[in-house]
This record gives structure tokens, sequence and C-alpha cells, in this order.
């Protein structure tokens, strides 16, 4: 097949979730025979040649807050470029990942012959933003965007929830697609992602070190982590906790910890993939507390194959990694003395790390991205399958017309008046 993958976010400085997710497609799928193109937008600040693969159209610009995030915005790009580029690549099926981000979904499928999919990644429902933002578009924009889709795809219920709140069930087309919704949940690398033979301590001889890492910013719940990791030193002075990322919100937090004079807190910034293993893969504990926004939880697949006993916010994205004895660690991160006891046993508990390993290591397997990419794959097959049968239909019920009004035609003549 010859595949298009759309991501509407920044894949060259700091790729978050969903960048990753379609790089690993495209590497994934190029290794069984797949002809694969990867179609975004040009970020704003970016020089560099084009990669091989690659196709920009036009150029995105980062916006900061509103959704409580940063992130890419769209600037419209040139139609008819689009047309002759997608006249010349002729895919077979596109994928699109998060669709209603403007605005290079909305500008393709009114030039694309291919089957199309749209994949759903960030979780808005339980965001105001999210709310305001799909209310706004979904009339004049992602009605019509979405019944050009073939097959829906989502992370997570916690992603496809918004979709199916807007949807209208009364609408065969839409009721369709919301039935058929299937979910995929992201991926992640066992070959990188994997426990050390033997860990080293973060912070010292003696020393328990709790990690962080991610954005910094209001949805993540760093604040909360911060006000419980003040309450745990109280009983476990001998405690460090590293906060890795970079964000909105990163010169409040260190101001936090210094006029609360929180000590054993550590803001080493932005990490790179290769310090964040590191990380992850010698910390006691991880500890993610994001309190609303997310749409899955790939950060918690990663500490989760290094072995790393974990604690996650109970959030609708999250949950649906932690399932079995995974639900020891969801915690509500605003409970701050319950949040700092759950971290004091998961620190002190032997028999209960041991009990998260066994479960985390075991979980993961399903995670590892061939399976993932089996499952995009399969779908992928599906659509084109639908696609051909639809512009079969299509091209039966042209045929069909033409000949009524042929016969019509030639019956309205027989009967004129002589």
């Amino acid at each position: 097949m010859k595949i298009g993958l759309v991501c509407p976010y920044n894949m060259f400085d700091r790729p978050g979730g969903v960048p990753q997710v379609v790089m690993h497609l495209h590497e994934g799928l190029k290794k069984r025979g797949h002809s694969v193109k990867v179609i975004t937008q040009r970020p704003s600040s970016f020089k560099g040649e084009v990669p091989e693969d690659y196709l920009l159209f036009g150029v995105s610009r980062t916006f900061k807050g509103g959704f409580g995030t940063e992130g890419n915005w769209g600037m419209p790009s040139d139609s008819e470029e689009i047309a002759k580029v997608l006249q010349q690549e002729q895919f077979d099926v596109i994928n699109f990942h998060e669709p209603w981000m403007p605005m290079l979904a909305w500008q393709m499928v009114k030039h694309s012959q291919a089957a199309h999919i749209g994949t759903f990644h960030a979780n808005l429902i339980d965001t105001v933003a999210g709310k305001s933002w799909t209310s706004t578009i979904f009339k004049p924009y992602g009605r019509p965007l979405l019944r050009k889709m073939d097959i829906f795809t989502a992370t997570s219920p916690a992603s496809s929830a918004m979709l199916i709140s807007r949807a209208n069930m009364h609408s065969p087309i839409e009721r369709e697609l919301i039935e058929s919704l299937q979910y995929i949940p992201c991926g992640v690398d066992l070959k990188v992602f994997k426990p050390l033979k033997k860990r080293q301590a973060l912070s010292g001889p003696n020393t328990k070190t709790i990690v962080y890492v991610g954005r910094l910013e209001k949805r993540k719940g760093v604040d909360f982590l911060l006000s419980a990791f003040a309450e745990l030193l109280k009983t476990m002075p001998e405690t460090h906790l590293i906060i890795a990322g970079s964000g909105l919100r990163a010169n409040k937090l260190k101001k936090l910890a210094e006029t609360e004079s929180i000590k054993n807190v550590y803001f080493p910034g932005y990490v790179t993939d290769e310090e964040k293993r590191r990380l992850l893969a010698n910390a006691d504990l991880a500890c993610f507390p994001s309190t609303y926004g997310e749409g899955f939880g790939i950060v918690l697949l990663e500490a989760m194959a290094m072995g790393t006993p974990l604690l996650a916010g109970n959030n609708l994205g999250y949950i649906n990694v932690m399932k079995g004895h995974g639900r020891i660690g969801l915690v509500d991160p605003q409970a701050t003395t319950d949040f700092a006891n759950r971290m004091a046993v998961f620190l002190s508990d032997n028999e209960l790390r041991k009990l998260i390993t066994v479960w985390a290591l075991s979980e993961v397997k399903k995670y590892d991205y061939p399976k993932i990419i089996n499952q995009y794959e399969d779908v992928y097959k599906k659509a084109v399958l639908k696609w051909r049968k639809k512009r079969h239909l299509n091209g039966e019920n042209a045929r069909n017309e033409k000949k009524f009004w042929k016969i019509k035609r030639r019956f309205l003549l027989r009967r004129q008046p002589r």
C-alpha cells in the first residue's frame, strides 16, 4: 500500500506523543514493504532540510495557553500545491492524526482520492477549552470533515469521548462511523525501553529518588507533586525528587519549591530521550500526577517497560493504562496527604514494588510497537476495501441514474403530440 501519515504537530523540535506515534508507524510500515510518507506543516522555527519521506505543506506556529498546554496552529497551505502533490503521490490510504486540528486535514480531504482514516489522540472531553473548541468548529468544519472519513480510530475511550458526543447518531453515515470505531492504543519500543541489569542510585548511597519526566504545564499536576513531596520529606528526609522537562510553568514550579523551602528537588530542564531512559530506569519511583487532559499515557508505558514502580493521576486517559494490579498506582494528586502516603508505601514496601514491577513488565508486552503497527495495518486494509466498495456503489448509482434519465427522455419524446 501507499500510505500517507498526516500529523498537525511539530515533527522536528522536541516531538511529543502524537509525532512519536507517527514516526514509529512510518518506520514500522516501511519495514513491511509499504510506501509511506509523513505529511505535516513546516514549523516557523524549522530551517533545515526536509527529511526523506516527508511532505511539508504550509507553516505552523506555536501557541501557548488556551488549552492549558503548548501546541501548534497550522496556517492555510497552498491548495493548488496540495492538489498537485496528492495527484502525484496517488495514496491508497491517508491516516489523519488529530483531524480536528487546523488546517491540514481540512484542506487535504478536498483533493484526496484515497481512503481516509481519522485517528484521535487528545482528550478534550474534560477540558473547558476542548469543549468550546469542538463546539465552535464542529458544524462548519468538523462534521463535513468527519464525513470524509472511512474509519475512525482512537487511542482510548478518553480520546474518542468528544467525537462521540458531537456525532449525530440519527445520521446513518455518522452512526456507522461511530459504531465501527476501533481502539488502537499508543505503543512503546521494547527493544529500547527495557529494565537495566543493575540500577544505580540517582541521588547517592542510601537515598530514594522519585522521577517525573514531561511537560511542565497546569494539567500535568506537578504543583501537587511538589506539595505531596514536601509532606513526604517529613518522614523520609533522604528522598529526592527530579522534575525533568520544560514548559509554561517551569519558573513557577521552581519558585514554589524555593519559597516553600522544599529540599532535595532538582530541575534539569528538558532532557534527551537517552537521558529520559536513564532517569526512568534508575528511579525508585516514577510519578505522573496529571489531573486532566490525557488521552492515553505513553510515558506510563515507558516507565512500565523499564520495570520501574509508578504512580499516576486517576484521570480519564491514564486509567486505560493502569489496569489490573496497576490500579494500586492510581492516585488523586490533589489529596496531598494520601498522595504522600502512597509514595512512602511505594518506596518502602518491597513486596508491593515487586508486585507492581511484575504486573508492569507483563502488561506492557501488549503495547510493543510491532503489535500496534499490526492493528493499524489491518485498519488500513479495511479502509481501502470500504473505500473501493463505496466508490463502486457510487459508480453504480451514477450509471443507474444516467440510465434512468435516458429512459425517461425517450418516454417523454414518445409522448409528445405530433
